[in-house]
Parts: structure tokens; sequence; C-alpha cells
């Protein structure tokens, strides 16, 4: 598998706010301009780079003079401000000393989870790399509210791999790649459920005063990844030519393999971006014939129905139990489906007085994690 990485055409980067600091947590232009050396040669060699740069409250925190990451939201938006124009500064100075340019794209959640919108922010990575600039994402901390924001730059970085059709996803970490207690470097991780079962017993973070994240946010991350299909490697950002070194299909850092399900772009939506409304809850007997005969979700198997949804709506699927194991769009209103569980096709038209469909989910519209 690592040889394949020396045909990646297209790659996001994500950097780190540690990649771009000192130990002390003073923002260093030298940084900069040694990441902006690696992706030009990355372009000069006829591979695309997208950038996906977490700094921002670094630099907002130095001008405020703050030695402590706050904790409040208006002070957090507040050095967003203050240091995202001084980040892109930084990043479009060392860019167009090598004749290359760079351009800005600030995202939030709810800006992926509307389809048109997330369409748009795909057509318009689309042009930048057709144009030969450099996109250089980051999250939108001046308007993020819990309730929108993605939580991490790893995180963000795996949407923007799927975004962009990516080949491989690089999170440049302060290590080299994943280790377990026993000091020893995890080469290669063939599943999601390895993640789940083996590597979270081993989790030691090393989150600082100035960021966010930690290993268990790029374990997540690598989850998401191997579901999305997106090749996801963690390596060391410190390294001298790291980026070179992982395409050359050496031995560095940590490489999760991607799942064999190709989704296409509007199930992967479904999945992982589109918001969820509510949640359905199915009988054994559902739950067997969604994921062993791929049928469609019948009002029959339903059992529970929670949220406040429309037709059209995304909600979750869940087991009696809890356990959450898909997602699909619902082709009734919560208001309806409460009416519609547990009965029959032929009961629909009494029920409701209307029949549009048989349906509660269609198959063509249902993802499944298992």
């Amino acid at each position: 598998m690592r040889d394949r990485l020396k045909t990646c055409r297209r790659i996001v980067i994500k950097v780190g706010t540690s990649i771009l600091t000192s130990r002390k947590g003073r923002f260093t232009p030298r940084s900069v301009t040694r990441l902006v050396a690696e992706v030009s040669s990355l372009w000069r060699h006829q591979k695309e780079v997208v950038l996906v740069s977490s700094g921002a409250i670094a630099l907002g925190m130095e001008v405020g003079k703050l030695r402590r990451r706050p904790r409040k939201m208006d002070q957090l938006q507040a050095c967003a401000a203050m240091g995202q124009g001084k980040l892109m500064h930084a990043y479009e100075q060392s860019f167009s000393r090598r004749g290359m340019h760079s351009a800005q794209l600030l995202l939030t959640r709810d800006g992926l989870e509307q389809r048109n919108r997330y369409l748009c922010v795909r057509q318009t990575l689309s042009a930048l790399l057709e144009m030969k600039v450099v996109p250089i994402i980051n999250e939108n901390d001046t308007v993020a509210t819990e309730e929108i924001a993605f939580g991490d730059n790893d995180i963000l970085s795996v949407y923007v791999a799927d975004l962009v059709h990516a080949d491989l996803l690089v999170i440049l970490s302060d290590v080299d790649g994943f280790h377990l207690r026993d000091g020893s470097r995890i080469r290669r991780v063939d599943s999601a459920e390895e993640i789940d079962k083996e590597l979270v017993r081993h989790i030691r973070d090393s989150k600082t005063h100035t960021t966010v994240g930690g290993m268990k946010a790029k374990l997540e991350a690598a989850r998401i990844a191997m579901r999305l299909a997106v090749p996801l490697l963690i390596v060391n950002g410190h390294r001298e030519g790291i980026i070179q070194q992982a395409l050359a299909g050496e031995d560095v850092g940590t490489l999760f393999l991607p799942g064999t399900a190709h989704k296409s772009a509007r199930k992967k939506w479904i999945a992982f971006s589109a918001p969820r409304r509510g949640r359905v809850v199915v009988d054994d007997g559902a739950y067997e014939a969604l994921s062993r005969r791929k049928s469609s979700l019948l009002p029959r198997g339903i059992v529970e129905v929670h949220g406040n949804f429309e037709k059209g709506h995304v909600v979750e699927l869940s087991m009696t139990d809890g356990s959450v194991f898909g997602r699909g769009v619902a082709q009734f209103s919560s208001r309806d489906l409460v009416s519609l569980v547990g009965k029959k096709t032929a009961e629909i038209h009494e029920i409701l007085g209307y029949k549009a469909q048989d349906e509660a989910i269609h198959r063509n519209n249902l993802v499944l994690w298992r």
C-alpha cells in the first residue's frame, strides 16, 4: 500500500497549530516558510495540494498577549478574528516568493450540511485547483458556535479530503504516527473496527495550552476517513521533508487504509455531512432486512420515532438497544411516521388519508455503518 502513495496526485495536508509555533506556543514564520517550500515542491511535481491550517487563534493570542487559550467563546472568536488575516498574510508572502498564490476559505459545519452550499464549496475548490492556486482552509472560528463547529481541524480536513476527492490526507502531528503505550509505532491500520477495539485504549494525548484536538481527535478523524474511503497518514510535521518521504513510499507515520465501500457523493453527504434531524428505532427483523437483504425501511419495522423532522430530512437509524447503525432520508414527517409505527403498507392510506410511497426510507437514500 505504501507504494501506492507514489501515485497520489491530489493531497490534503492538515497543519496543526503546534507545527506553526515554537515549544512556547509562539508563531514562527520559519515554520510557514518550511511548509510552503514543501508544498511548492509538490506542485512543481504535478501534485495538487489543499491545506487545512490551524494557527489563527494562536496568532490572535499573541496580539492579545494571552498566555493560555481562552475558554469563553467570544474570546476565542476575537482571537480568531485578530489572527486569521495575519496567518493568511504569512502564507501568501511565502507562496508569492515562489511564484504561487493562495486563497482563503473559512468553513463551518452548517456550510456543508446544506446540500447546495456543500456543492458550491466543492466547485470553488475545484476552480482554485484548476487555476493552480493553493486553497488554505480553516474553520470560521469568528462565527462558529458549539452547534455549528467541527470541533477541530482534524475532522474538518477529512470532510475537505472527501469534498475534493483527494487521493491522500496527511495530518502533520507532533509525533511520528500513533504509538502504543509501550512506545511501539503502529505502521498500518486496516479497519475502523481496529480503532474502536484496540487503539483507543492506548491514547496518550498531548494537547497544549494553545491547541485543541490531540490523538483522540486524530483517531476519530481516521475513523471517519476510513468510512469515506479516504487514505489517511499521520506523520511528524516537524521532520524536514516528511511529506516527500511519505509520498516516496517510505515507512513513516501511521497509515490508515481506506474502506472498500465507495459510496456515491450523495450517500457520503447523507452519512457524514447532512444534519441529523431525528432518530428512528427499528426492530430486529427490520435491521436484518436492511443489513442483509439490502431492503428499504417499511413502517412495519419501526418501533419508535424521536425528534421533530419533515419529509426529506436526514434521520439516524438505531436498534432498540440505542446503537446507531445508519442514516437515511425520511419519506414521511415525524408526525406522520409516528402514526405509522408498526403498521402494514396497506394501512398507510387509511391512516394518513393519502399514500405517496410505501417506504419510510428508500434504499437509495440509506447508508448503513454495519
